[in-house]
């Protein structure tokens, strides 16, 4: 069933909603893939905080030109048929989401993405970004990279403790 002029416009507000607040707006090519499978994507994608649609590129492409920030966007990628997830939490989420259901479902190829500043990136620059560590992984990395010298010093201390206990037992015992 088509869509009327108030139906059509409602949508364009929530995409255009969904760019603006999201990150990474991560762009794939589903045509062979099932709707049954599309749904455990959207299910899976839940999960860190995508949210996984499939619209009409007209309707995306006036979305993108309504958006202040998005405005000159290059939109000449989004040709046939297209699904878009987007996050506004993390940047390399959506692009994770879609790699990993890639893997199982080779149907979906990623075109594109457009970041919060309205620069597409080709479909290359998103695969790299799809095997990027995630954000918690990264600031975990990070806690654990900065404890580590610490941790060495109380292994160290406790060492020479353990030491000096053995020691003064064993001069007591004797």
């Amino acid at each position: 069933m088509a869509l009327s002029k108030l139906q059509k416009d409602e949508v364009v507000a929530e995409i255009v909603d969904l760019l603006s607040s999201s990150k990474m707006t991560v762009v794939a090519k589903y045509q062979g893939t099932t709707v049954k499978a599309i749904q455990q994507l959207r299910k899976d994608a839940k999960d860190n905080g995508t949210k996984v649609k499939v619209i009409k590129n007209r309707l995306v492409i006036k979305a993108v030109q309504q958006s202040e920030a998005l405005r000159g966007a290059d939109t000449s990628a989004l040709e046939g048929m297209l699904l878009y997830a987007f996050n506004a939490e993390d940047e390399v989420a959506p692009a994770q989401a879609l790699h990993n259901f890639a893997k199982a479902n080779p149907t979906l190829e990623f075109v594109g993405a457009i970041d919060a500043a309205g620069t597409f990136m080709g479909a290359e620059d998103v695969k790299a970004l799809a095997v990027l560590p995630g954000k918690d992984q990264l600031i975990a990395q990070a806690i654990a990279m900065l404890l580590s010298p610490v941790n060495d010093i109380t292994n160290a201390l406790s060492g020479n403790l353990h030491a000096l206990l053995d020691g003064v037992e064993a001069k007591a015992s004797a």
